[in-house]
């Protein structure tokens, strides 16, 4: 086993439809490679059993490239890091049997990794002078399955403060899209149009729920409604009217998130607040947790995008942190669809 000075951690990340590995050396990213998946563009959205078949097809490619791209021999690999959970059982599958595997081949460390935990933590990958959120913080888990608040007081203590109750914002942004006509995956396309649009046209209900959680369900129905309603009046509405559409939906979600976290912040008097996730690569959300920072007296932490999205260096790093504190798994372990912090 190597020392604590010279850790090389070989990740893997399989939750969804992207396959990715990575390698670390300590708390540097050497390599970081991401497979996508183009298969479930036909069908509006991710179909599990395509995903894991597309993941038994990428794996082993994958990390090779992420080997190769690292200049490393998996001679040196102080451990295997897998993401767990949460994720689709079948996607998560192969990535955890393929670790479990390389484990015993390679004679190294097997290390279980919380994909949620993970997105949090991608914010200490080393990266030059980069700040990293000092403990405790506020971390905003977004993405396509997972809407939270999470009070974080330590790399491995970490609370949810508040979630949401049925849709996740992200498939608030991607049922949008579909709503609108746009092609999957429609979130960044609703993001793009965004920019071009006046976000007070059309103004949409915000939910009342109590507390730090989240209701997104009945945004996107008043969406269907509002467009249905428009569409029977123009047929040609979206099409002349996508900018503002777009920027309308956005400026409401943006509302949303960001009223719940000045609520966050008011009930813990923390004022270090990141974002993390699929979702935190929205230009919309990202400006307005930077204008906070002069609005609030806040300070923000935003990811690159290469650590928003599904990627295996964010599961390294955690990987990197475990080892540290001996934090290993054994060939008993299993995948966790459902997986909570």
């Amino acid at each position: 086993m190597s020392d604590k000075q010279n850790i090389y951690i070989l990740a893997i990340e399989s939750s969804c439809d992207d396959t990715s590995a990575a390698v670390l050396y300590n708390d540097n990213m050497l390599s970081n490679v991401v497979a996508t998946q183009k298969i479930h563009e036909a069908y509006g959205g991710v179909v599990p059993e395509l995903a894991s078949r597309a993941h038994q097809q990428n794996i082993v490619p994958v990390v090779h490239q992420a080997l190769a791209k690292a200049n490393i021999d998996k001679k040196l690999v102080s451990a295997i890091a897998f993401t767990r959970g949460p994720g689709l059982l079948g996607s998560l599958l192969v990535g955890t049997s393929f670790a479990k595997s390389l484990s015993l081949g390679l004679n190294v460390p097997l290390i279980e990794v919380n994909h949620m935990q993970a997105h949090i933590l991608a914010h200490f990958i080393k990266e030059g002078d980069k700040k990293v959120p000092p403990f405790p913080f506020l971390a905003l888990t977004i993405s396509g399955g997972h809407t939270q608040i999470v009070l974080v007081n330590n790399y491995f203590d970490m609370e949810i403060l508040g979630e949401t109750l049925d849709d996740a914002v992200g498939e608030a942004f991607d049922k949008s899209a579909k709503i609108l006509g746009l092609p999957y995956p429609g979130g960044p396309l609703v993001d793009k149009h965004a920019a071009k649009g006046d976000p007070t046209a059309f103004p949409f209900p915000k939910p009342k729920v109590k507390g730090l959680n989240f209701s997104f369900s009945g945004l996107k129905t008043s969406i269907l409604y509002f467009i249905q309603r428009e569409t029977s009046k123009n047929p040609n509405f979206v099409e002349e009217n996508l900018n503002d559409i777009c920027a309308s939906i956005q400026y409401t979600i943006i509302g949303i998130l960001m009223d719940k976290l000045k609520k966050a912040v008011a009930q813990t008097g923390i004022k270090e607040i990141a974002i993390a996730g699929g979702v935190s690569a929205n230009s919309g959300i990202r400006k307005a947790l930077q204008e906070s920072e002069i609005k609030y007296g806040w300070n923000t932490y935003i990811p690159k995008f290469e650590y928003c999205t599904d990627n295996a260096a964010m599961i390294g790093i955690v990987g990197y942190l475990k080892y540290l504190d001996g934090k290993f798994s054994d060939q008993r372990i299993g995948a966790k669809a459902r997986y909570v912090i």
